[in-house]
């Protein structure tokens, strides 16, 4: 006769919770310590291209937030509470941090390719002659061509990765979104995200401050690393 135990699944398991806590800690330290030491820009994620950019950034921009947009990080973490305590459950501890922090690497290695791919010299060299001969004019105007020199902070491409893990082996799940009158299915959401992201980051519209292209290499990473985990798994996923 075999034995079966019913475990009832964590509302808050460990790792998200971790996860949650590190991320708010660094957002009260950079309020805190911000116009003292510019904890933001110590911590944020430079174009490879620039002398800003640190090693370290990779793994430190997914644990900070705009401290001017609270919305950013209650939104991350709420989405990461939302789908990363579900996919903790099925894996484990130990797979879920290893799958989020690929994903955020994955984010990272994204944008700063794009980043590097976007990058002009002579917009840089007209910014610099522009800043220092106190040309506000042409400052604004070259600013919304130099997105390449913008640094990128947030959770939301490793977020992003845990989206795509959880439409990928949740396809049906009904969702309900914020002015969506009706329920969305995982997968339909996950691909209306992902191309709205795709446009964002191919039509670069002026004044959106989003770092689509982190957002589609997280989600990349995390489709291509639980489609590998998966991969010896014939039982139908949908």
């Amino acid at each position: 006769m075999s034995e079966f135990r019913f475990t009832r699944p964590d509302r808050f398991p460990p790792i998200v919770k971790n996860l949650i806590i590190i991320n708010v800690l660094v957002f009260v330290a950079q309020l805190v310590f911000d116009k003292q030491l510019g904890l933001t820009g110590i911590l944020a994620l430079y174009p490879i291209d620039t002398p800003d950019f640190k090693p370290y950034q990779v793994a430190t921009h997914m644990f900070t937030h705009s401290p001017q947009l609270i919305f950013h990080i209650v939104f991350n973490m709420f989405t990461l509470w939302m789908f990363g305590r579900i996919l903790e459950n099925v894996w484990g501890a130990k797979r879920f941090l290893l799958f989020y922090l690929l994903c955020g690497i994955g984010a990272a290695a994204c944008h700063l390719l794009i980043q590097h791919l976007r990058y002009d010299p002579e917009i840089v060299e007209q910014l610099t002659q522009a800043y220092y001969n106190n040309d506000n004019e042409t400052l604004e105007i070259l600013a919304n061509k130099a997105g390449f020199l913008a640094p990128a902070v947030g959770a939301s491409g490793a977020i992003m990765g845990v989206m795509a893990a959880f439409a990928y082996l949740f396809p049906n799940t009904e969702l309900f979104i914020m002015f969506i009158p009706f329920p969305v299915k995982a997968k339909w959401a996950m691909l209306g995200l992902a191309a709205i992201d795709l446009f964002g980051g191919v039509a670069r519209v002026s004044g959106d401050n989003i770092a689509h292209f982190a957002h589609l290499g997280g989600a990349i990473t995390g489709f291509l690393i639980v489609l590998f985990w998966n991969k010896t798994n014939r039982r139908s996923l949908y």
